[in-house]
Formats: C-alpha cells, structure tokens, sequence
C-alpha cells in the first residue's frame, strides 16, 4: 500500500516543502519513503501544500494537488511519474485550473477514454462553494474546455454555512471539500465534504445520468461524521476500504480507514 498526504510540519501558514509517500504492508506499520514530489526553488507556488493523491493512467503514475502563493490564486496541478514513489515532475508550468479561481482538491475521473478533472472552486471567492467539471487532454497538460459546475455547498440540505474564524467577507460560506468519483451497483456517485450540525462530514452526490455532467442528486443526511475527504481502495483481500481524514483540525489530521460495506450510501 502506498500512502499520500499533506506531510509539510506546517501546512497552513509554513513554506511549502513536498509530499513525502509511505509504504505499507498491513495498513499498520508505515515506512517512510521519502519525498514523492519537492518544489524546486522555482516553483510558483511556496505554501498550502495541500490534499494530493495519485492515480494510475495510461501506464504512468499521476499526482494532483493543490498550491499556493501570495498574489495568486490557489490551483491544481498535476505531476507524472513511471514509479508510483516518484519523483513526480509537473506535466505543465501552471495549475489546470482557472489562474482566477480560487480552486483546491483535484481528482481524476476517466469517462468514456476521456479524463476529467473534477474540483472544488472554493468559498473564499464564491461563497458558496462548488464541485466543478473540467475535461483534459489525453496528456493531462491542458484543459479541453471550460469548466462546468456540478453543483454547490448548499444544495445538500444537511450542508451549513461555516460560521468559523475563516468566514471572510459578507454573505454565508458554504464548503465544497474533496471530491472523489466511484461507481456503485451501476449509478456514478460522489463523494465530498463541508460542514453539517455536526462538524466537517462526508456526503454522497449522485449523476441522475451516469455521467460526469449529470444533473447530480444529494443524499438527505451526510453519511460519515467527524472526518472528511474520502477516498476508497480495495486491500489486498478485496475488502473496500474508505479512507478519510480526521479531525478537521489543522496539525492534528491524521488517516482513518474504515470499512466501506458499513457505511449507509442508499
């Protein structure tokens, strides 16, 4: 198993270093592998190294993550490697993301041999935050398109606006976090993450269609509680696991795997 998180010793406020990727057996002893991806000193980003995870793609290896600098606006970029452990190297100088949007948290998802970046386009610009669309070229290098909007924070009914230190501006904020795109029993459905009664949560968004462009549907309650950013895999016996991370307190993240067959997403 390999492991890929946000592993600067200060995320938020530091100078961004990297992502360092750890290896696993059992899900239990993990053995540090050193860094995956560090910025060279020309990097245009230089904080919030944030929330990259890897996926398996026309036989090579890709990173996504989200990046930062003063003067800039926060986007995704994507890397490549032939060795899941890296080094990654950037497919292209800039985010693939709109240079005027605030985005974050990109994630791949293949449709009919045509790869999608799908990402949140945060609260910090738009209030209330969205899940967004945007199809790729086959290399990854560049985007084919403009970007369509999935669906916002707010059409889940369990969503809230965060009333926390972070709102900024006038009007509610509401978060869009993490989306990740998987299939079950036939239906095309997502996860992702905000804030509910009870603190950050992972919610479930389903494509009336089957397709990436939807329209998409939300579940009436979130699904999991006091952990977000969700992601599944299989271990070595076939088991689905979801991987999540909690709490959403900056410094104290960590992984938590729990076992997916128990979580309700009817």
């Amino acid at each position: 198993y390999f492991l890929f998180g946000t592993t600067d010793s200060d995320p938020w406020n530091g100078i961004g270093e990297g992502f360092r990727v750890y290896r696993s057996k059992d899900l239990e002893e993990w053995i540090d592998e050193g860094y995956a991806f560090k910025a060279a000193p020309n990097f245009w980003a230089n904080k919030n190294f944030w929330a990259p995870e890897v996926h398996e793609y026309n036989g090579a290896w890709y990173l996504i993550a989200s990046f930062y600098a003063e003067g800039k606006h926060r986007g995704v970029q994507i890397f490549r490697s032939d060795d899941i452990i890296g080094p990654y190297h950037a497919v292209s100088e800039k985010p693939v993301t709109p240079l005027d949007w605030d985005c974050l948290d990109g994630t791949l998802y293949v449709e009919e041999n045509i790869p999608w970046l799908i990402f949140s386009h945060e609260w910090t610009q738009i209030h209330d935050g969205a899940i967004c669309a945007v199809e790729l070229t086959k290399d990854l290098t560049k985007t084919n398109g403009e970007p369509i909007v999935l669906f916002h924070a707010s059409d889940a009914p369990w969503s809230i606006a965060d009333t926390g230190d972070e709102v900024r501006g006038e009007g509610k904020n509401y978060v869009t976090d993490g989306p990740f795109l998987f299939q079950n029993n036939g239906s095309l459905k997502m996860l992702w993450s905000s804030f509910a009664h009870n603190g950050y949560v992972l919610g479930i968004a389903q494509s009336l269609s089957g397709k990436v462009c939807g329209p998409w549907t939300q579940t009436a309650k979130p699904v999991y509680s006091f952990g977000g950013h969700g992601m599944i895999f299989k271990d070595f016996t076939g088991k689905p696991l979801l991987a999540v991370h909690s709490p959403n307190t900056s410094g104290l993240e960590r992984l938590k795997l729990l076992d997916w067959s128990s979580i309700d997403i009817i």
